[in-house]
């Protein structure tokens, strides 16, 4: 597990740079630095050493010394496709996963990734085309960016490398803050960064010696597939098949892989899988004397299974005291407020492995979200009820807005497009009006995502939902706090269930097999229950809780967020008085929890990324960490 940096065509920039790029991203692979230069480009990395620890250093050269390869992450059927390139004639000098990539590249191009089943990005440069190729895994569970203004071209693992750059121009991109504040990421290529893009799951890009750039998706995830005919218990048994040999394959490593261990089913499952191969350590985090702590139900559950478990603890002031290094790591606002939690739970981890497995991906791929449930009463309702009856209702519905039923109303006259909670899950259009200092930038978020339930509009509301949340929740938010959270640690995070081959299982699932009327999840369930005790396999899903809302409403916690809220970003961007009237309806019961974190984050971010717009009174925030 690594970190990498490079650019091109640069021969003005001074030959420090891409250290300096490379010690940005250090926490990602403390354990080793090396460096490749020539005229027309420079190349950077970080090794966190996992497999092979005395070879595999990179950068890394094909046979013919003219393809140069950097790569973050793991390849895990690398033995079968170094076999096949074996019997193409490629030599082999090491035992690690990354030489497989650049003999790859150099016998098939970019088809390799069509073979590839694992975590990762990785930049290959070729000398002879003076291009370079940059891919990133099916789901994005590995992260890559590019910068291109047209005349530098930098790319990197985290964005905040691009800051060492002399030729990198750093400006915020104004024009997507209705978007975060909608998402609380952004579902695109696009950052906050103007002319700063992600890679998107599933996709490479070119850049070509005349300076352009293109990119093609060579996978994304699809229900073209779908079995009706598939029952559950037909659909758990081949779910304990899959689960069993992905979590074999993600135990591959010569250090030792530990496991966090949260209540619920789907780390509970990992970890009992894992348990069968060897002795695996958990780790957990809870709050003392607090109901939001899970400790007791997974201490339980790993001395059931006769595994070690590690209990961490956090207190409010670790929690608030870290934000704007949080904010740091994961280089664009991020307000899920569960990012706190697993920073500190991969903190505790790293003291004892380098490598952990976790549980993300189950709840996207099986139909592990109760939101999921909503779209029975309103795919009945759209069907008995006529379109111009339903629309004149969510009309009436919204001039009263303490009517019982006002919500639902409403929503069921809009298109799932606009209708689905995730597309307004922070701040709606009107919300959005309020509080934004310059209105005119607001724009219809469910625009901004419409193309998705294009894709599956033939499909059920529950199957359209799951598509939408693999393509933008899971890669954006969930696997996105994952990869910085555990890397900000230099701990390397692996996750089963999000994988290639439980992918392709879960894309031919009926509804039916997924979610019953009042049940998420219900073919994963079923199969744990073969594995795990009753309690933990039928337990409802918590989520990642924390006593965050119940924290903003005391001190010292309720004054630092009527700081921000008054401070000079939060005058730039927001009507300031619109803030605290949120943060007032928060303290006098009603829940907008959701919404004064997503301001107040993204506050805390912009004084981290743009110190130079901050005054003395919030500058110890960006000192903390030394952007």
């Amino acid at each position: 597990m690594c970190g990498f940096v490079g650019y091109v065509n640069q021969k003005d920039v001074p030959a420090t740079t891409i250290n300096n790029m490379a010690d940005r991203i250090k926490h990602r692979g403390p354990d080793d630095e090396a460096f490749f230069s020539d005229d027309q480009a420079v190349m950077g990395f970080r090794r966190l050493s996992i497999i092979d620890l005395a070879h595999g250093k990179q950068p890394m050269y094909n046979q013919d010394q003219t393809k140069v390869l950097t790569f973050n992450g793991e390849i895990y059927n690398y033995q079968e496709i170094r076999a096949d390139l074996q019997k193409l004639g490629y030599e082999f000098k090491t035992d690690v996963d990354s030489e497989v990539l650049i003999h790859g590249y150099d016998a098939w191009g970019p088809k390799l990734l069509d073979r590839l089943r694992g975590m990762y990005a990785f930049a290959i440069y070729d000398k002879t085309k003076n291009e370079v190729f940059g891919a990133r895994d099916h789901f994005g569970i590995k992260p890559m960016y590019y910068y291109d203004d047209g005349k530098t071209f930098l790319w990197a693992s985290e964005i905040k490398a691009f800051l060492e750059h002399p030729n990198f121009k750093k400006e915020f991109n104004e024009e997507l803050l209705p978007i975060h504040l909608s998402f609380e990421f952004i579902p695109s290529r696009d950052t906050m960064f103007k002319n700063v893009y992600k890679v998107l799951p599933g996709q490479y890009f070119i850049h070509r010696a005349n300076g352009e750039t293109e990119t093609h998706r060579y996978y994304k995830f699809n229900y073209d597939h779908i079995d009706n005919s598939q029952t559950v218990e037909e659909d758990a048994k081949k779910i304990r098949g899959i689960v069993d040999e992905s979590v074999k394959a993600h135990m591959i490593a010569d250090v030792e892989v530990g496991s966090f261990l949260s209540s619920g089913i789907d780390s509970s499952y990992v970890l009992n899988e894992a348990s069968k191969l060897k002795p695996i350590q958990s780790f957990s985090l809870g709050f003392k004397n607090s109901k939001y702590s899970e400790l007791s139900w997974s201490t339980e559950f790993a001395k059931e299974i006769k595994q070690k478990n590690t209990p961490l603890y956090m207190t409010g002031d670790d929690y608030f005291d870290i934000l704007p290094t949080i904010m740091y790591y994961m280089d664009e606002p991020l307000s899920n407020p569960s990012a706190m939690q697993l920073y500190y739970l991969s903190k505790g981890t790293r003291q004892s492995v380098k490598v952990a497995l976790s549980g993300e991906g189950a709840d996207e791929f099986f139909g592990g979200y109760n939101t999921y449930l909503e779209a029975i009463p309103f795919e009945r309702y759209q069907k008995w009820v006529p379109k111009g009856i339903r629309k004149m209702l969510g009309g009436i519905a919204e001039k009263f807005p303490r009517f019982h039923g006002r919500r639902f109303l409403v929503r069921g006259a809009q298109p799932l497009s606009e209708r689905y909670y995730r597309v307004n899950y922070v701040f709606d259009y009107h919300d959005r009006n309020k509080i934004l200092k310059n209105p005119k930038l607001n724009r219809d978020a469910g625009a901004y995502t419409k193309h998705l339930f294009d894709d599956v509009k033939g499909l059920d509301e529950m199957t359209q939902m799951q598509y939408f949340d693999i393509n933008t929740w899971l890669p954006y938010d969930i696997l996105h706090k994952a990869d910085r959270m555990s890397m900000a640690n230099s701990l390397e995070v692996r996750t089963p269930l999000v994988d290639k081959e439980v992918a392709k299982f879960a894309a031919t699932m009926p509804v039916k097999t997924r979610i019953h009327a009042d049940e998420t999840k219900v073919s994963l369930r079923t199969a744990a229950e073969a594995e795990l005790p009753e309690r933990v396999a039928k337990k409802e899903k918590m989520g990642f809780p924390s006593p965050i809302a119940t924290w903003i409403k005391t001190e010292p916690y309720k004054s630092r967020i009527i700081e921000a809220f008054n401070s000079d970003v939060a005058h730039k961007f927001f009507d300031t008085e619109a803030l605290m009237d949120i943060l007032r309806e928060h303290i006098n019961g009603k829940s907008s929890m959701q919404k004064i974190f997503t301001i107040y984050t993204f506050i805390l971010w912009y004084e981290v990324y743009f110190p130079e717009e901050t005054t003395a009174k919030t500058i110890d925030l960006v000192h903390r960490t030394q952007v």
